[in-house]
């Protein structure tokens, strides 16, 4: 697949209207009468990040028949959710950045993170069923419990450090590919779609964001278009698709020597930077971006059932984006 040129600002284009709407829509979501409560929503409204969720139901929508009052409602509701998300993994991770700001937690300190992602999930919930959107709810419900539990299942293959590719599969399926199949199915639902239409579009989101992923995983090994590893995923005893399929293939000897490093509970530079080369050299990389494009294609194939629009076209130029971004 050849790279984008595209940036996320020619690929919002098309719902550019609809995008500013939507943020209205949020702010006014949002609202509430504690003013410290008040404080921290309008300290989080800064922390602008990429908007992709949003941005994939509001493109889906349009694509499947147009943008609706519960289009709004949809992209509000998984925004919410998503965010809540965010601010409560900043606790856990005890982090102290997000988007290039101080996190929630960093400056009101974490009872007050924890609340605020409560509010977040309390007003998601609400906002569906005030509006009698059972559908959407149930889809992003769905998709909450699937992120949780790929969650987990991550954190306890980090202990036993067991994982091969069919698990890898099922977390990232679970921890990320759920909420991207979520936006684009309750895009679909929210436009009236037919129940093949909403079918093909829950299976593009399921394929981006798989490939979403593998790209995300692909940074921590440094690879060409993005510089020195990271070893983010390293020091967090992460099981990537790279270092899986590396290890797979090699002899005893370079395995057990690999995996002393991996179980080290401190990674030196020196270390990242050996383990990296060892994936490069085993084919990991290579395996992995084959298998991220393989993914890509599939969820290309499915926008092939809806009639050629901007949107969709949009969609198209979203996939090659995510495969080919440098952050």
């Amino acid at each position: 697949m050849q790279p984008s040129s595209l940036s996320l600002q020619d690929i919002r284009r098309p719902i550019e209207g609809e995008l500013e709407s939507f943020r209205t829509y949020f702010r006014s979501a949002m609202k509430n009468r504690v003013f410290l409560l008040d404080q921290v929503v309008q300290y989080l409204l800064r922390q602008k990040g990429k908007q992709l969720r949003p941005v994939l139901v509001l493109l889906t929508a349009r694509a499947c028949g147009g943008v609706t009052e519960s289009t709004y409602r949809a992209a509000a509701l998984v925004e919410l959710l998503h965010t809540a998300t965010l601010v409560h993994d900043d606790v856990v991770d005890e982090a102290d950045r997000r988007r290039g700001m101080f996190s929630i937690n960093a400056l009101w300190k974490n009872k007050v993170a924890v609340l605020l992602g409560d509010f977040l999930l309390s007003r998601g919930l609400l906002l569906a069923l005030e509006n009698k959107e059972y559908d959407l709810l149930h889809i992003v419900s769905d998709a909450v419990r699937r992120m949780s539990e790929g969650e987990l299942l991550q954190i306890e293959k980090a202990r036993k450090l067991d994982i091969d590719e069919a698990t890898y599969f099922s977390i990232i399926s679970d921890k990320t590919a759920s909420l991207i199949s979520a936006c684009t199915s309750c895009g679909a639902h929210s436009a009236g779609a037919d129940g093949a239409t909403r079918q093909a579009m829950n299976q593009f989101g399921q394929q981006l964001g798989m490939a979403f992923q593998i790209r995300d995983d692909l940074f921590d090994f440094g690879v060409k278009d993005v510089g020195k590893p990271l070893g983010i995923d390293l020091q967090e005893k992460k099981m990537t698709l790279p270092l899986i399929h590396a290890l797979a293939g090699a002899d005893p000897s370079d395995r057990k020597r690999i995996m002393r490093i991996v179980r080290q509970k401190k990674k030196s530079r020196t270390d990242v930077e050996t383990v990296a080369a060892f994936v490069r050299d085993a084919g990991g990389i290579d395996h992995a971006r084959q298998t991220m494009n393989d993914y890509a294609e599939r969820a290309l194939a499915e926008l092939d059932r809806l009639p050629e629009t901007d949107a969709r076209q949009a969609l198209a130029d979203l996939v090659r984006y995510t495969i080919t971004r440098e952050k």
